[in-house]
């Protein structure tokens, strides 16, 4: 499948919390930590799991930082 979204960073799944909707999922990439939180039903439709290889994909019009 290919996919336009250019900002496609691979890595390692880390942590899994599950909640009653959504879900928390904790992606090692490289040195850094990324947390994406996504639906608990795409969890387990993708069988995402501890030690799985993930493409984290982010596709985002804005990033607002404040200081």
């Amino acid at each position: 499948m290919e996919l336009s979204a250019r900002n496609q960073l691979k890595g390692k799944v880390t942590k899994v919390t599950l909640g009653n909707v959504m879900a928390e999922v904790h992606v090692q990439v490289g040195a850094n930590e990324l947390v994406s939180a996504i639906t608990r039903g795409s969890v387990e439709r993708l069988g995402i799991k501890v030690g799985d290889e993930v493409v984290a994909i982010i596709k985002a019009t804005e990033v607002i930082l404040a200081k």
